[in-house]
C-alpha cells in the first residue's frame, strides 16, 4: 500500500495493490501499520459507516465545529468524485479545494483530517465506506453549499438528487467568519 501526500496540509491518499488473477482481484483496503507510519492512528476510528447514493446524487459539503471528526473514506462499488476542502483556522492550505475519484476499481482511501469539509457525487450508483474517528455531535454539523461560488467546485455531472439539509448549507463565507469568531486567541 502507498500512502500519497495531496496539496492539502494532513490529508492522504491510500493507495492498495491488489492481487489480480483468473478467479478476480484480492486488496488490502487497510493496514493499521501504514496508518501509522503516515501519521494516521488506527485505533482512534470508532465508527464504520456506509451509503448507497444514486448517479448524480451529492452528499455535502459536510463538517464539524467543536471537536471535529477526521475520516477514512472509500468508494466500495462504483465510482464518486470525492470533494474535500479545507476549513481550518490557522491551516496554510485553507480554503483550498482538492477532488478525487474513488472507485472499486482503484480502490483508494482518503484520510481526511479534522477541520475539513467533504462531500461527493457518485457518478454511478456506488456505495462508500467511512471510518470516523468521533461520535456523531449532531451540535458540531456544519454544511456548506455544494455549488458556493467562492468554492468553484466543478462537479461532473448535474445534481440529481441532494438532500433538503445540504441543499440549505451555508455560504463558504458565512462559516468561516464563525469560525474565525470562535478561534482561540
Amino acid at each position: 500500500m502507498h500512502v500519497r501526500e495531496t496539496a492539502i496540509a494532513g490529508l492522504l491518499v491510500f493507495e492498495p495493490s491488489p492481487h489480480r488473477d483468473e478467479r478476480g482481484w484480492f486488496s488490502r483496503t487497510f493496514d493499521a501499520d501504514v496508518a501509522r507510519r503516515a501519521g494516521v492512528d488506527p485505533h482512534a476510528f470508532l465508527q464504520d459507516s456506509q451509503s448507497r447514493t444514486v448517479a448524480g446524487g451529492l452528499r455535502g459539503l459536510h463538517g464539524r465545529v467543536g471537536h471535529g471528526e477526521a475520516k477514512l473514506v472509500r468508494c466500495a462499488r462504483g465510482a464518486i468524485v470525492d470533494v474535500v476542502v479545507d476549513a481550518r483556522p490557522g491551516s496554510p492550505t485553507r480554503g483550498r479545494v482538492e477532488s478525487f475519484r474513488l472507485d472499486d476499481e482503484n480502490m483508494a482511501s482518503l484520510y481526511i483530517p479534522r477541520g475539513c469539509l467533504h462531500g461527493f457525487q457518485a457518478l454511478v450508483e456506488s456505495d462508500t465506506c467511512y471510518r470516523i474517528d468521533a461520535e456523531h455531535d449532531p451540535s458540531e454539523d456544519v454544511t456548506v453549499r455544494y455549488d458556493d461560488p467562492d468554492l468553484a467546485i466543478d462537479w461532473p455531472l448535474p445534481v440529481s438528487v441532494m438532500s433538503a439539509k445540504d441543499r440549505a448549507g451555508r455560504r463558504w463565507s458565512d462559516l468561516t467568519e464563525m469560525l474565525d469568531a470562535a478561534a482561540p486567541r
